[in-house]
């Protein structure tokens, strides 16, 4: 008897962004993790002749291990639609759209999510006044991984200068938001189900930034969230609504900000939904699924299985 023939799945890794390295690990894990579970696969450190090798290897799904610009903006789910080859994660334009935050915020806005305030410059802008009053927050409008942000605090005189610099990489826009103080909340969602809500409590960092979510040890995760059952129950259900309202498929993740605090204004707010959530060994969306009883081969396996063009 011949056995089956595998299925060949092509992982997308590495990439043209500044994020690069982070894809690097979670293409490493994701490809062992698939070897693990039975199928073949092809680890692809992707460049500007990415269609040129897919169409030669021909996979039978690609795994989408790319963040930030080119991966997780649109950009390769279009190379991937053109070749018809079905792949993980969010499609074309909910990846663009969750990609230009402001954008993503106005589309949830108007699906009833709760979004922070604010207001879109240029850097040259922002680093000549402040943008609002303090204290805000400053971000590249399609960046990940907290790269270039900065977290304006009270009382500061001026603006941060780093935005005036010559050599600044990350886009010329930047979206400037309210500062929402409290708890720093996530949830996934995997194809129609919330998992469960994640405290992020910093360690290496005052907020959620590059050291916090990479490095080991640079952030302490409380799963399940210690919150009243009514304000859990509504984080995963607005991770829901904002996955839906900008189109997702497959696996996302949505943050939050839950001011909490003492005199606090009680807000709940999403700051943003990432289609290409981190798949490294301090990853959040493997934490989440684990919790709800998948294996991370079992997660990314899920995520194969869910493939498809027309996403």
């Amino acid at each position: 008897m011949t056995a089956p023939v595998a299925v060949h799945v092509a992982v997308l890794m590495g990439g043209l962004s500044s994020e690069r390295p982070i894809s690097l690990r979670s293409g490493a894990a994701c490809a062992e993790a698939l070897e693990g579970e039975g199928f073949r696969v092809t680890r692809v450190d992707v460049g500007r002749d990415v269609a040129e090798v897919l169409a030669a290897l021909k996979p039978d799904v690609a795994f989408n291990a790319l963040h930030g610009r080119f991966g997780e903006d649109g950009c390769i789910q279009g190379i991937l639609e053109t070749l018809h080859i079905p792949y993980t994660h969010s499609g074309v334009l909910a990846s663009s759209l969750a990609m230009r935050k402001d954008v993503a915020k106005s589309v949830m806005a108007a699906a009833g999510v709760p979004v922070p305030k604010g207001r879109v410059l240029s850097r040259q802008e922002a680093a000549k006044a402040h943008a609002l009053p303090p204290p805000y927050v400053l971000k590249p409008v399609s960046e990940g991984s907290s790269f270039g942000v900065f977290i304006v605090k009270e009382g500061r005189s001026h603006p941060p200068q780093e935005l005036a610099a010559a050599d600044w990489k990350h886009g010329d826009l930047m979206l400037a938001e309210n500062f929402v103080d409290g708890r720093e909340l996530t949830c996934a969602v995997m194809g129609d189900r919330a998992l469960g809500v994640i405290e992020i409590l910093p360690v290496s960092e005052e907020f959620y930034g590059f050291d916090a979510k990479y490095a080991k040890g640079g952030s302490k995760h409380v799963l399940p969230a210690n919150l009243k059952q009514n304000i859990y129950q509504e984080v995963q259900q607005l991770a829901l609504e904002a996955h839906r309202a900008l189109g997702c498929r497959g696996v996302s993740r949505a943050d939050f900000r839950y001011d909490d605090s003492p005199g606090g204004t009680g807000d709940l707010v999403v700051l943003e939904v990432n289609t290409q959530p981190g798949m490294t060994e301090t990853s959040l969306v493997p934490e989440m699924a684990a919790h709800a009883g998948y294996s991370f081969g079992g997660l990314v396996r899920w995520m194969v299985e869910d493939a498809s063009c027309d996403r």
